[in-house]
């Protein structure tokens, strides 16, 4: 889990309450292009950088979500830098903390569009804090590219937002297949978190597809983000004697469920989608997730070239094995790269030209294309949590 501290380096500006004690704040000129002149402020890459913002959750309680995210585009911008850039300019990357508060997100974006001039922005994890962020990102004609963020709505705000992760219909019929087929369970209960649209989306998805293939919902209970006692929503589960519970909500909360679920004598599998990745769920949940199941972009298993020697480069930039999540956000920022060097120009319609021809892209997380709507077309995994570990148990193509 990385703490407070986010590593400087040259051509990266770290605002907000995670920046490095010492790290200089650079001043960010003013944008250069308006909303509505067909260019949007991605003219501001004059000079010899380009400056990409980022919004995550790098403090709250999902702060391993932005962290996470944040060293995978790091070290994307990195790399790029080292090879000399993009059209022999360098990136520099403007990072700000939104707390987990879609709020804060928009008021991040704004930031990074209206004072800092960044030519894009990359975020955010969470779907609620996406869909508040590109209102002002379409607005603005400013490219973002969500690397994680799995709800359809996101990318309908308009035709400058784009994400490289699959959406949820694509995440729920995956688990309910996996459910039917690999498990072998044919009665489910489902959890899900009512003020998330994440969870409520998934949570319907899985439940269409599950139906449709022949399984029974037996019961459908709901909690609230940041509760912390779910006794009563799992003794109603155990008492329609459900083969397993599909809980799509963040680790934060996952991993209480988990145990107070054991400690109620419900023995079934959990299962659930990206929003278990984290080294906290493994701590929260301890030996109470063993045998449940979760979708997500990648396993660190994969033996691919592509695969390995990102967590080659990322263990040693950060000395931990990364998290899918880290994946994600590498392969947002390296997409967007690749963009920038294929496009016309670095206006912003150029760039969202070139993002949506983007076709079989080699990713960590897979073979990506963006399709009409700017969502990733590309294959999603299934993990098994064992012992603490995160086991790799099939790949699943669109």
């Amino acid at each position: 889990m990385m703490k407070n501290a986010i590593r400087n380096t040259v051509g990266a500006v770290l605002l907000g309450a995670f920046a490095l004690s010492g790290a200089a704040c650079k001043k960010a000129a003013p944008p250069s292009g308006s909303a509505g002149d067909g260019q949007g402020v991605a003219q501001t890459a004059s000079g010899d950088v380009i400056r990409i913002g980022e919004v995550g959750s790098m403090t709250g309680s999902e702060a391993t979500f932005g962290t996470s995210t944040h060293k995978g585009i790091e070290l994307a911008v990195k790399q790029v830098n080292a090879a000399g850039g993009v059209r022999g300019k360098k990136i520099e990357l403007i990072s700000l903390d939104d707390q987990g508060k879609p709020d804060e997100a928009a008021t991040a974006a704004t930031k990074l569009i209206t004072q800092n001039g960044v030519s894009a922005i990359l975020g955010e994890v969470a779907s609620s804090r996406s869909m508040a962020m590109a209102p002002i990102a379409q607005n603005h004609k400013v490219i973002m590219v969500s690397p994680s963020s799995t709800n359809p709505k996101v990318t309908e705000l308009g035709d400058y937002v784009f994400r490289v992760c699959f959406i949820d219909p694509f995440q729920g019929t995956v688990m309910a297949k996996y459910a039917l087929d690999n498990l072998k369970i044919k009665k489910v209960a489902i959890l899900r978190d009512v003020k998330n649209d994440y969870s409520v989306g998934l949570a319907n998805f899985f439940a269409e597809t599950f139906k449709k293939g022949g399984g029974e919902i037996v019961i459908d209970q709901s909690y609230s983000a940041g509760d912390i006692d779910f006794k009563s929503q799992l003794t109603a589960i155990r008492a329609k004697a459900p083969e397993g519970i599909f809980v799509p909500g963040y680790y934060t909360e996952v991993g209480l469920i988990a145990r107070q679920a054991r400690e109620l004598g419900v023995k079934v599998p959990l299962m659930g989608g990206d929003g278990w990745d984290s080294p906290k769920l493994k701590e929260i949940g301890g030996e109470a997730m063993n045998n449940s199941y979760f979708s997500n972009h990648y396993s660190s298993e994969d033996k691919s070239p592509v695969v390995q020697e990102f967590i080659t480069q990322f263990k040693a930039a950060y000395n931990e094995v990364p998290d899918g999540l880290s994946a994600a956000g590498y392969d947002a920022a390296k997409i967007l790269f690749d963009a920038m060097g294929r496009a016309k120009s670095l206006a912003s319609n150029d760039i969202r030209e070139a993002l949506a021809a983007t076709k079989d892209y080699p990713g960590v997380t897979g073979k990506i294309m963006i399709d009409e709507k700017r969502n990733a077309v590309k294959s999603a995994v299934v993990l098994k949590v064992e012992n603490g570990e995160f086991r790799y148990q099939t790949t699943v193509n669109p």
